[in-house]
């Protein structure tokens, strides 16, 4: 850039043009070319102390929001519903531990297995009060998959599936992706039925609640 300026500029004591620009021991302009120079390194300089004060920012602020995250609880939840027949009566069921565990649980007299499936995850995201950040576990591959995949494109084809059909359960799915908003949450899938111990006792506590519809 410097030569550039002064490439028009620049002659020795000769009256000749100088060839080096500004940069042999005879040029007037010698002392302007080396300010200059001066200049632009102690600009890139600042500019570079600017850079990674920014970065040393970006740092604190990222630590302390770490720092804050690990110091907030993460809610462990399972979820899991159950019908007696596919539709007919049916029941949802709702592990949640926080330091302790809770239990929830409810039912209907005419549903389906899926609209359990997701009440189950409404209610328990539905009981934590405060924005949290959670877990949840559900052996339901048409909650898990909605939720992570499916759910965007419904939304962008105004709640249709990919060949323009009205998603079914649409008030549920719609409910659990307002519920999902509140809070930060990571979907888990765990195969039912297998024994493991949380999804065990959801099953059971949807059972129950079957049950109880017949009480």
């Amino acid at each position: 850039m410097i030569k550039t300026e002064l490439k028009n500029q620049c002659f020795n004591l000769t009256g000749k043009k100088c060839l080096k620009t500004g940069q042999c021991g005879e040029c007037p302009v010698a002392g302007i070319v080396a300010g200059l120079k001066a200049g632009e390194e102690a600009g890139e300089e600042a500019r570079v102390a600017k850079a990674a004060a920014k970065a040393a920012r970006t740092a604190r602020v990222k630590a302390s929001v770490a720092q804050v995250i690990a110091k907030k609880t993460i809610i462990h939840i399972w979820t899991d519903g159950a019908c007696s027949g596919n539709p007919g009566p049916g029941g949802w069921g709702v592990v949640i531990k926080n330091g302790k565990v809770r239990e929830l649980s409810g039912g209907s007299a005419h549903t389906t297995n899926n609209q359990m499936e997701l009440t189950g995850a409404i209610e328990a995201l539905k009981s934590l009060k405060a924005r949290s950040i959670v877990i949840l576990t559900t052996d339901s591959k048409y909650v898990m998959d909605g939720l992570t995949q499916w759910l965007p494109n419904w939304k962008r084809n105004g709640w249709k599936t990919y060949d323009r059909k009205p998603v079914k359960n649409v008030d549920l799915w719609r409910e659990l992706d307002t519920q999902c908003k509140r809070h930060s949450v990571e979907w888990k899938w765990v195969k039912g039925h297998a024994g493991h111990p949380e999804n065990e006792r959801c099953d059971e506590l949807a059972r129950l609640a079957i049950v109880a519809l017949h009480e």
